[in-house]
């Protein structure tokens, strides 16, 4: 990788500096740098780099999880991985992983995740600064509206703009749909800036839209671009985007895309095995309730028994022993009596008087009770 990236070294850029003479004068020249994305850009990606690998070795010490081949897991418990058919499937114990492997796998995918986003941000600046080649602007309509299609352009040129309710309204329930209405938004605002640069002369872009509602228009594009970048940031490099990377001529920006494009595609890729993993293991706790009722603490363990304890069976209301509960409230006034010196602030227990109450209804009239 050192040597691929050897050749960013050698792209510069002249950057003012001061230079002290034989005769002890500073004087201004002009020194050679390396150009100033690369120079920012190109470490961040290498430290992304290595902390994906690191993440990968991490991977490598025994693990809690196992995977087996399609061949050996035929019935596919679960849909969750029938688009992934290439994959191996995961395993995971019976009662699910333990608490730490859990938690070490959803702080290995907050760290990966990370890295993906730093490495989309990376590869979505490279991309706003490369040239719209020409034969993309050729392929263009003349004007915004034969891009948008009709509804598209009346939910954007309405006279009250809601971008969250202009998505709203669009349909996006596949993959393919939101590509092509991230395709037509891209267009429009080519469209609609290329306009307004040439707005001081004549051009075969006329169009009887004002020059400021066009800005608008293309103010209101790139926010909706913004929210489709966000809301789906797995989705697939646009017409405008992969134009751009074919006809791109510019040998930094060509590493700094390809660099943070394969980061951004191996980010994707780990993350997605992790939570392949996360959602077997949340499989197995679904399909294994008495492992979740028998998680509780101690503590609560206890109380669920001293309330049972307390609570008062059929037995009970029946009148049947009785005796032995005498006995016990017995026993335990003994109990607190003799350590009265210690506990002088305990209250007297009640089930003394609660169980006297209790045979007293029983005896009498058991609809009383309540």
């Amino acid at each position: 990788m050192d040597w691929l990236l050897s050749v960013t070294d050698h792209i510069v850029e002249f950057v003012p500096s001061q230079q002290k003479t034989k005769n002890g004068t500073n004087m201004e020249i002009m020194v050679t740098r390396q150009r100033s994305d690369l120079l920012v850009n190109i470490p961040g990606l290498c430290k992304l780099d290595t902390m994906l690998i690191e993440t990968l070795d991490s991977f490598g010490e025994e693990q809690e999880f196992w995977y087996v081949s399609k061949n050996e897991d035929q019935e596919n418990e679960n849909g969750h991985r029938d688009d992934k058919w290439w994959h191996p499937t995961v395993k995971v114990p019976e009662n699910g992983l333990s608490e730490a492997s859990r938690r070490w796998l959803q702080s290995q995918k907050e760290s990966v995740n990370q890295v993906l986003k730093a490495a989309m941000a990376i590869n979505a600046e490279v991309l706003s600064e490369m040239e719209v080649p020409e034969s993309y602007i050729d392929s263009l309509p003349r004007n915004g509206k034969s891009s948008l299609g009709d509804s598209i352009y009346k939910g954007i040129t309405v006279e009250y703009f809601d971008p969250s309710q202009f998505l709203a309204t669009m349909d996006m329930s596949t993959e393919h749909k939101v590509l092509d209405l991230k395709n037509r938004i891209e267009a429009s605002i080519i469209i609609w800036m290329r306009k307004l640069h040439h707005k001081d002369g004549r051009s075969s872009w006329g169009s009887g839209v004002s020059l400021e509602k066009r800005e608008l228009f293309e103010e209101r594009a790139e926010t909706i671009l913004i929210m489709l970048k966000q809301r789906f940031p797995g989705l697939p490099q646009s017409a405008l985007d992969i134009s751009k990377i074919q006809y791109n001529r510019d040998v930094g920006h060509a590493i700094l895309e390809s660099y943070s494009r394969i980061l951004e595609s191996l980010a994707f890729n780990v993350m997605s095995r992790i939570e392949d993993v996360l959602h077997a293991d949340s499989l197995t706790q679904i399909s294994s309730p008495a492992r979740s009722e028998g998680s509780s603490s101690p503590s609560d363990e206890d109380a669920i028994a001293k309330s049972a304890a307390d609570t008062p069976t059929l037995s009970d209301f029946m009148g049947w022993g009785i005796a032995s509960r005498r006995r016990n409230s017995t026993d335990l006034e003994i109990y607190f009596k003799g350590d009265n010196d210690k506990k002088t602030s305990k209250p007297t227990p009640k089930i003394s008087q609660y169980l006297e109450k209790l045979e007293s209804c029983v005896l009498r009239n058991p609809s009383s009770c309540d």
